[in-house]
C-alpha cells in the first residue's frame, strides 16, 4: 500500500459519521424548511419560544454538524490547515445560537424532569466545551485545542445518536411498541425511555471522545518511540571484538 493512500485507510471513521451525520439532516431538516410547525418531529406546542428556539437549534446546528466532521478528519487539517481554521471559526460560530436555543428548548421537556436535566446538562457542557476549544486554540495550546473540540462534538453529535438510543431504549422499556402495539403518548414507559435516551445519548459519546483523548497519545508515543529507542541503543552500544576489547573509541 503506498504511503499516500495509507493514512486515509486508517481514517476510515471519518466516512461513517459523515453518512450517520448526512442521512440525519436529510430525513429531520426538510420538515423545518417550511417553518411549519405542523411538520414538526416534536410537538411545538410547549410554549411561544419553544419552535423559534427549535427551529434556531436546527438550522445553526445543521452547519456545525456539517462543519464538526471536516473538523475532525485529520487528513483535512494536516493537508488543507485554512480549510481547517475557516470550518473551525464556523464551528463555533455556529455553535453558540445552537447551544443557546438548545438551553431554550430543553426548558419544554415532553418527558418530564428527568429529560430536562439532562437535555440542560448537554447544552452547558456543549458550550463549555466549545468555547475552552476556542481559547485554546486562540492561545496555541493546539493539543488542548484538539481534546476540548472532541468533546465539544462528541455533545453536537448526539442529537444524531439519539436517534439510535431512542429506539434502544424504546426495545428496553416499551418493547410492545415495536410490534405495531397501540400505547398512548401519555404512557409513563414512554416519558421514561425519551428520558433515558436523553442522557446515554450524550453520556456514551462523551466516554467515547475522553477513550480517544486519553488512548491515541500514548499509542502515538509508543510507535513514534520505538525506532528511535532502537537506534540510539545501536548508537550507544559498543561493538566488542572477538578479543573482548570495545571497538568503539572513548569520548
Amino acid at each position: 500500500m503506498s504511503t499516500t493512500t495509507r493514512p486515509l485507510a486508517r481514517q476510515w471513521w471519518v466516512f461513517p459519521l459523515a453518512a450517520a451525520t448526512v442521512i440525519f439532516l436529510a430525513t429531520a431538516l426538510p420538515r423545518y424548511v417550511g417553518l411549519d410547525p405542523s411538520q414538526a418531529l416534536s410537538d411545538p406546542d410547549r410554549g411561544p419560544a419553544f419552535y423559534p428556539a427549535l427551529v434556531t437549534h436546527i438550522f445553526f446546528g445543521s452547519v456545525m454538524l456539517c462543519c464538526g466532521v471536516l473538523q475532525l478528519w485529520p487528513w483535512l487539517r494536516n493537508n488543507h490547515p485554512t480549510v481547517h481554521r475557516w470550518t473551525g471559526r464556523t464551528y463555533v460560530v455556529m455553535a453558540i445560537p445552537t447551544g443557546v436555543a438548545a438551553l431554550v428548548t430543553s426548558q419544554f421537556p415532553a418527558a418530564g424532569p428527568s429529560q430536562q436535566v439532562g437535555n440542560t446538562f448537554l447544552g452547558v457542557l456543549f458550550l463549555l466545551f466549545t468555547v475552552q476549544g476556542y481559547r485554546a486554540a486562540r492561545q496555541r495550546r493546539f493539543k488542548d485545542h484538539r481534546e476540548w473540540m472532541y468533546r465539544s462534538y462528541a455533545m453536537a453529535f448526539s442529537i444524531v445518536a439519539n436517534r439510535f438510543w431512542g429506539m434502544v431504549m424504546l426495545i428496553i422499556f416499551v418493547p410492545e411498541a415495536m410490534t405495531g402495539a397501540d400505547i398512548g403518548t401519555e404512557d409513563p414507559t414512554l416519558a421514561s425511555a425519551a428520558a433515558a435516551s436523553a442522557w446515554v445519548s450524550w453520556v456514551v459519546n462523551l466516554l467515547i471522545a475522553e477513550w480517544i483523548i486519553h488512548r491515541k497519545p500514548r499509542r502515538r508515543a509508543a510507535r513514534a518511540g520505538q525506532p528511535r529507542a532502537s537506534r540510539s541503543v545501536e548508537r550507544q552500544t559498543p561493538v566488542s571484538s572477538s578479543s573482548g576489547i570495545s571497538t568503539v573509541s572513548p569520548s
